[in-house]
């Protein structure tokens, strides 16, 4: 049976003759002869084109990467006491980058996060192809998101009110109301002073109102509206909820307050292009922190709201808050529920496996006959 079984598995021998006239390579006993390994070749070539796209897209995502951060590092070393950690840019896989950054007044940290286009991957890069032919509103590009988290003053009230508010690219405002429970805490609307092909989505108009009016020569609307940085935007938000709808309700340690910019990665030929973006950021930062050299920005963000708003966010919050944790506690008492109903079913079961044959089928008519009058019951109630 063995020997019918290796004989099954063996490929056959190739058919050598002495008539072969094609090219050989000779070496004492060993003889190699290219016309016999004509799909071995096709499977080489198609090994090599993967490793030439995986070294080739590698390095081009780090050249994007390091090209922009290096543009960038200027500003960061003029606004962070630690504007990078010992390693710099720090590498995760061959599209994601992070660079981590602090020691500046009213924020905690700043997280700068690449994501870029799987080029090293060429069945990513097929799937996403052929994904964008199927669906007209699938977009792959890369990406560099900047995370500002506010720091909270222990001794004095924040300056930083909770809101969400944003404005945002239209093409992208599909996708990023997806992936942002947070954002569902808006309206959007149009605005005068923005171009048509951006929104702005706030919980109170009075928000916007704020954040949109100029600050000595800073005007947020205008930055925003110059051509030469539209192609790279895609999003502003500053929000004080998680990006995923929580379970439970949060703890003070695990909420913040962040300002989100996130942007197209720009090719490396034009890598400071969203240097005025950046610094944007930057200054709006202060507007809301209520820090900074630019004028009337003493108080922040929370001293310049109307108080009627103030309250209208502190009441939301507390009624999102009130509907998580009636959430929670109703999954939690189905949970127990269960495990109750759990324990009852393996002790009743183990109180039948100790009963003889008849006496165990007598106590499964019983409860037969038990859960028919509940379901009758329940149908005449109905």
């Amino acid at each position: 049976m063995a020997s019918l079984l290796a004989k099954y598995l063996t490929p056959p021998m190739p058919q050598v003759t002495p008539e072969y006239d094609g090219l050989e390579f000779r070496w004492k006993f060993l003889t190699f002869r290219p016309a016999y390994f004509t799909n071995e070749l096709y499977f080489l070539g198609a090994a090599l084109l993967y490793f030439v796209v995986f070294f080739v897209g590698k390095k081009a995502n780090e050249s994007r990467a390091y090209k922009w951060y290096e543009a960038h590092l200027p500003l960061y070393k003029a606004q962070f006491s630690r504007p990078a950690t010992a390693e710099g840019l720090v590498q995760d896989g061959n599209s994601d980058f992070f660079a981590y950054s602090t020691g500046r007044r009213g924020l905690k940290s700043l997280h700068t996060v690449f994501t870029l286009r799987p080029r090293h991957d060429l069945f990513q890069l097929i799937y996403q192809f052929a994904r964008g032919l199927i669906e007209l509103d699938y977009k792959v590009h890369d990406s560099v998101e900047l995370e500002f988290t506010f720091r909270e003053p222990a001794d004095k009230d924040t300056a930083v009110t909770g809101c969400v508010w944003a404005v945002v690219a239209k093409d992208e405002m599909k996708q990023l109301r997806a992936s942002r429970w947070d954002l569902t805490f808006t309206k959007t609307t149009d605005h005068a002073a923005l171009p048509q092909s951006l929104a702005v989505m706030s919980e109170f108009a009075d928000i916007t109102s704020v954040l949109f009016k100029p600050y000595g020569a800073f005007s947020l609307p205008a930055i925003l509206s110059q051509p030469d940085v539209q192609p790279y935007f895609r999003s502003l938000s500053l929000t004080d909820q998680p990006r995923v709808r929580p379970e439970h309700p949060l703890a003070s340690s695990e909420r913040s307050k962040r300002l989100i910019l996130s942007l197209r990665l720009p090719p490396s030929s034009s890598a400071s292009a969203t240097l005025p973006l950046v610094t944007a950021a930057f200054q709006l930062v202060d507007i809301i922190a209520g820090e900074g050299k630019l004028p009337g920005v003493r108080g922040g963000l929370h001293a310049q709201l109307r108080p009627e708003t103030r309250n209208k966010l502190k009441k939301i919050r507390d009624e999102v808050e009130k509907e998580i944790r009636e959430e929670a506690a109703k999954e939690k008492r189905e949970e127990e529920e269960e495990e109750k109903a759990a324990a009852r079913k393996k002790a009743r079961d183990e109180k039948l496996s100790k009963l003889s044959a008849a006496e165990q089928q007598k106590a499964l008519d019983r409860e037969k006959k038990r859960l028919l009058r509940k379901s009758q019951g329940k149908v005449k109630m109905r």
